[in-house]
C-alpha cells in the first residue's frame, strides 16, 4: 500500500503554525483540532519543524510554565523526516518504528500534501491484513 492510498482515506488537511506562535497558541490548535501534533511552517509553507504533545510536555518538566509564552521553535524538532505519496506503507511503517516517530509529514514536489500518524499506518495493516483474511476464507470455501 502507498502513503497516497492512506490519505486519499483521511484527506490532506495538515494542522500548521508558525515558528513564532507560542506554545499557549500551539496548545490551542493542538486542543481545537483534537490532534497529537502540527507540522511548524516558516517563510513560503517550507516545513521548519514539527512539534508534538510530547515536545510541550517535556519542556514543561524542564523549564516550567514560562515555556507557554515562549516560541514554539524553541521546542520544536528541527529534523523532520517526511515521506512523499509514492512512499509505501510497510517502509514508513518501519521508519516510524524503528526512530518513534508518531507523526510524519507527506511532501509532494516540495510543498507539505499531508501528514501520517502511527495510528493511521496500523490501521492500514489492519485493513489490508482482513483483506487478506477474506481472500483466504474465500479461497478455501470454494
Amino acid at each position: 500500500m502507498l502513503i497516497a492510498t492512506i490519505l486519499r482515506g483521511k484527506g490532506t488537511d495538515v494542522a500548521t503554525v508558525r515558528p513564532d506562535a507560542t506554545v499557549s497558541e500551539l496548545l490551542a490548535t493542538l486542543a481545537e483540532r483534537n490532534i497529537g501534533a502540527v507540522v511548524v511552517c516558516g517563510e513560503g509553507g517550507r516545513i521548519a519543524g514539527i512539534v508534538s504533545e510530547r515536545d510541550v510536555v517535556r519542556r514543561l518538566n524542564d523549564r516550567g510554565a514560562g515555556v507557554l509564552d515562549a516560541p514554539v521553535s524553541t521546542i520544536m524538532t528541527t529534523e523532520v523526516r517526511t515521506c512523499e505519496p509514492a512512499d509505501n506503507v510497510d517502509d514508513l511503517r518501519q521508519t516510524m518504528t524503528n526512530h518513534r516517530i508518531r507523526h510524519v509529514p507527506v511532501v509532494s514536489d516540495g510543498r507539505l500534501a499531508g501528514i501520517v500518524s502511527i495510528g493511521d499506518v496500523v490501521k492500514s495493516a489492519i485493513e489490508e491484513l482482513e483483506t487478506e483474511k477474506a481472500h483466504l476464507v474465500e479461497y478455501i470455501h470454494r
